[in-house]
């Protein structure tokens, strides 16, 4: 494998974050409008990226692993350790990437903090939805 290599994973992780945070917009959208009826599929659709996701952030982890050996890194290196090991151009390609994970990662929590907060805010308001959310 190569930095290429990594850097299209790296893509294609990106992109399944991207799909996320869509998809917790939706989530979002759904629960400020008081809206439940798709709530279920909402949320299935979000396990099933979040699914992808962890799938990838493996091949990543393989992958980085593999090339950071290649570079003389031990272990499996961070992301800003196999930037700071990498040459030119893949340096700042992988530098790149690295602040868009941190940015997008900053997103998806928050989102992730707001639907929850509304999910138990929804619980408390009825009863039987209480339950739903604690399982």
């Amino acid at each position: 494998m190569s930095l290429s290599d990594v850097s299209n994973i790296l893509w294609r992780e990106r992109q399944l974050i991207e799909l996320l945070v869509f998809k917790l917009e939706v989530e979002h959208a759904m629960l400020t409008a008081g809206e439940s009826r798709w709530l279920q599929h909402t949320t299935r659709e979000i396990e099933a990226v979040a699914g992808a996701v962890k799938r990838a952030e493996l091949d990543r982890a393989v992958e980085v692993q593999r090339v950071g050996g290649e570079l003389g890194l031990h272990g499996t290196p961070t992301l800003r350790r196999l930037a700071d090991a990498a040459p030119a151009p893949w340096s700042g390609i992988l530098s790149e990437h690295r602040s868009s994970f941190l940015a997008s990662t900053a997103e998806l929590v928050a989102l992730a903090a707001a639907n929850r907060s509304l999910l138990l805010e929804g619980a408390r308001a009825h009863p039987p939805a209480r339950r739903a959310v604690r399982s």
